[in-house]
C-alpha cells in the first residue's frame, strides 16, 4: 500500500472520531444552555408538572420520592412515646417521614390534624399547612401573612393541594433558590450569625430546606384586619439566643412558652418539631462548609449535562454519590459504621423515653395522692427540661448524622434530667406514703393510648368520614380552579399506621 493511502486511512481514523465527539460537545453544550436559559413561568405556578417541562431532569428525581412511600409507626415500634406526649396529639398518630412525594397526603391523613367538618372546624390552626406545599407562598401573598395565619386548617383545605414542589425553593422568574417563608429571613436576622444579606449561594443550599426542617412554635399574634381584631398563630422559630437545644429552652423559659400541659404529670410541656438545620449547624458537615443539598441532593450527569438530583432521601441510599466522596472506604464499610453508631443512639434514645415516661406516670401518682404545686414544681421544670432535649434529639430523623456527639450529649443530659425528676418525685411520694410505688409499663401503644384516655376508635372513625367526604371535596374544587395539580396524586395509594 502507498505511503499516501496510509496517512490518509490514518487521517480518517483520528478525523471521525474527532468530528463525532465535537459534535456531541455542541449538542452537550446546547443542552446545557437550553436548561441554563430561564423559561417563562408564570407567578404562582405551583403545579410541578409545569414547571417539569423546562426542567424534566429535576422533575424526573422529584418524582422518584415516590418509592420511599412506607408506613414507619413510630408509636409501635416505643410504646412509652404515647405516655410522653399525653394530651397532645402525637400521642394518637406519629409515623417517619415519607418522600416529599408524601408531604401533603400525611399531613391531611394524621390523626393529628383531625376531622373537620368545614372550613372554620379544627382542631388544628392553618399553619400546620405551612411546610408541605408551594401553594402557601402563593395563598400568602394573596392574603397577606396574617390573613393566612388566622383561622383552623380546614380554612384552605382547597387552596393548599400540591405537595413540596419547585416554587417552594426557586425564584419563578431566575431560576435561582430563593426563601419563600419570610419567618425565616426574620429568624435569621434575629439570632445574627447569617445575616440574610450575607447569605451565598451555598448557604442557600441549605436555607431553602430551612423553610421547614426547622424547630418553630405558632405564636400567637393580634392584628388589625380594617378595625376588626384578629388573632393569627405565625409561625416562628426560636432563635434569638441561638440554635444549641439550651439556647432555644432559654427562649421558651423566659417567654413563657408552653406546646401542652401534659395530661398525667401537668407538666409544662414542649414539643420539638424537626430540627435538622439546627443540629447540621453544630455538627462537622456544617463546620466542612457542606451544605444539605452536598449530600440530600447530589449532583449527577447525564452526558455533558450536570444538575443536582431532586431525589430528597437519605445519603444512605446513594452512598458512592454522597458519602463516600468525603469518607474513605466501601460502601458495606461505611454502612456497617453507620449502623453501630445509630444503634447506640437508639439506646440512649429509648432509656430516656423510659425514664420521663416514668417520671410522667409517678408525678401522676403524685398528684392523686394530693401533692401540692409547691411541692411538684421543681419535678415538673425537670421533666420538661428531658423531654425537651429528648425530642430535639429525636425529632430530626437526620440529627445524629448531621450531629453526633452533639445528639449524644443531649440524650445524656435528657436521662440525667430525667432522673433528677424521678428523685424529686420519689421524696414528693414519699411524704404521702407511697414510697415504693412501682409506674405501669406498656407493651403495645394500644395499652398506652388506653391508659392516658384516648378513644381511637372514635379518633379513627371520625377521620375516615373526613377522608371520604371533606377531603375529595377540597381536591374536586381545586381542580375546578385549575389549582390542582393531577400528576402529583397519580397512583397515590391511602397509608396510614390507624
Amino acid at each position: 500500500m502507498k505511503k499516501s493511502t496510509i496517512v490518509i486511512i490514518l487521517s480518517v481514523l483520528v478525523m471521525v472520531p474527532m468530528f463525532l465527539l465535537t459534535m456531541s460537545i455542541r449538542e452537550n453544550k446546547a443542552e446545557q444552555q437550553t436548561i441554563n436559559a430561564v423559561p417563562a413561568i408564570p407567578d404562582g405556578e405551583t403545579r410541578a408538572s409545569e414547571w417539569g417541562k423546562h426542567y424534566p431532569r429535576q422533575y424526573d428525581t422529584f418524582m422518584q420520592t415516590r418509592k420511599s412511600d412506607e408506613i414507619g409507626d413510630v408509636l409501635k415500634d416505643d410504646p412509652n412515646i404515647v405516655i410522653l406526649w399525653a394530651g397532645y396529639a402525637f400521642s394518637k398518630d406519629y409515623n417517619k417521614p415519607r418522600g416529599h412525594y408524601y408531604a401533603l397526603e400525611d399531613n391531611i391523613n394524621t390523626l393529628r390534624t383531625g376531622a373537620p367538618v368545614d372550613a372554620v372546624t379544627g382542631p388544628q390552626p392553618t399553619a400546620c399547612w405551612t411546610c408541605k406545599s408551594p401553594d402557601v407562598p402563593r395563598v400568602i401573598k394573596r392574603d397577606g401573612e396574617m390573613e393566612y395565619f388566622t383561622g383552623k386548617w380546614a380554612k384552605y383545605g382547597d387552596e393548599i393541594v400540591n405537595p413540596i414542589g419547585c416554587g417552594d425553593c426557586h425564584n419563578n422568574k431566575t431560576m435561582q433558590l430563593t426563601l419563600s417563608r419570610d419567618y425565616l429571613k426574620r429568624a435569621l436576622d434575629a439570632e445574627g450569625s447569617l445575616k440574610v444579606a450575607d447569605v451565598t449561594h451555598q448557604d442557600m443550599r441549605s436555607l431553602v430546606c430551612a423553610q421547614c426542617h426547622v424547630e418553630y412554635y405558632f405564636k400567637k399574634t393580634e392584628w388589625d384586619d380594617k378595625g376588626e381584631k384578629k388573632m393569627a398563630a405565625v409561625v416562628t422559630l426560636p432563635w434569638e439566643k441561638g440554635l444549641a437545644p439550651e439556647q432555644m429552652e432559654e427562649y421558651y423559659n423566659n417567654y413563657g412558652f408552653t406546646d401542652f400541659t401534659h395530661k398525667l404529670s401537668k407538666a409544662p410541656m414542649l414539643k420539638a418539631q424537626h430540627p435538622d438545620y439546627e443540629t447540621y449547624k453544630t455538627g462537622v458537615h456544617a463546620r466542612n462548609g457542606l451544605a444539605c443539598a452536598d449530600c440530600h441532593m447530589p449532583y449527577v450527569r447525564e452526558g455533558g449535562v450536570k444538575y443536582s438530583s431532586h431525589k430528597v432521601g437519605s445519603p444512605l441510599d446513594n452512598i458512592g454519590n454522597t458519602c463516600l466522596n468525603c469518607h474513605k472506604g466501601t460502601e458495606e464499610e461505611f454502612r456497617e459504621t453507620v449502623k453501630v453508631k445509630l444503634a447506640r443512639k437508639d439506646e440512649l434514645a429509648r432509656q430516656a423515653t423510659a425514664v420521663i415516661a416514668k417520671a410522667h406516670l409517678e408525678a401522676a401518682k403524685a398528684w392523686e395522692l394530693g401533692a401540692t404545686e409547691e411541692e411538684m414544681k421543681p419535678a415538673l421544670m425537670d421533666i420538661r427540661a428531658a423531654q425537651w432535649r429528648w425530642d430535639y434529639s429525636v425529632a430530626g430523623h437526620g440529627a445524629f448524622f448531621h450531629a453526633p456527639e452533639e445528639i449524644l450529649r443531649t440524650l445524656a443530659n435528657a436521662i440525667k434530667k430525667g432522673q433528677d425528676a424521678r428523685l424529686k418525685l420519689r421524696v414528693v411520694l414519699a411524704k404521702h406514703n407511697a414510697a415504693d410505688y412501682e409506674a405501669p409499663e406498656f407493651a403495645t401503644k394500644e395499652a398506652a393510648q388506653e391508659h392516658i384516655g384516648l378513644d381511637m376508635a372514635k379518633e379513627i372513625s371520625e377521620k375516615k368520614t373526613f377522608l371520604n367526604t371533606l377531603k375529595q371535596e377540597w381536591f374536586k374544587k381545586a381542580e375546578e380552579k385549575g389549582i390542582f395539580d393531577p400528576a402529583m396524586r397519580k397512583d397515590m395509594v391511602l397509608k396510614t399506621s390507624y
